[in-house]
């Protein structure tokens, strides 16, 4: 079955760097676009980055354009979201995600943390 883990992230003092790591299998996982998506507690579900199936194209939401890069390893299954300059207003799980056989999968998510 499709599975994502993420991991790597951790409480981080803001202006510090993250990089975050999501693992996949149980899918085609070069021929996927992927993205990363972030939520706060009491909070929907907010886009952070897109990166296509051969890691060409990517896109990113304003809040972190400059900040954050997302690259892919089409060998090794994984994605990655470099994130520098981090602010209070990162703070959040992240999760990779992938549209798969119709539908959305997320893996369990990784907590990243700024204090202000």
């Amino acid at each position: 079955q499709v599975q994502l883990v993420e991991s790597g992230g951790g409480l981080v003092q803001p202006g510090g760097s993250l990089k975050l790591t999501c693992a996949a299998s149980g899918f085609a996982f070069s021929t996927y676009a992927m993205s990363w998506v972030r939520q706060v507690p009491g909070k929907g579900l907010e886009w952070v980055s897109g990166l296509s199936s051969d890691g060409g194209t990517t896109s990113y939401a304003d809040s972190v354009k400059g900040r954050f890069t997302v690259t892919r390893d089409n060998f090794k299954n994984m994605v990655y979201l470099q994130m520098n300059n981090l602010k209070f207003e990162d703070t959040a799980v992240y999760y990779c995600n992938v549209h798969a056989r119709g539908s959305p999968f997320w893996g369990q998510g990784t907590q990243v943390t700024v204090p202000s």
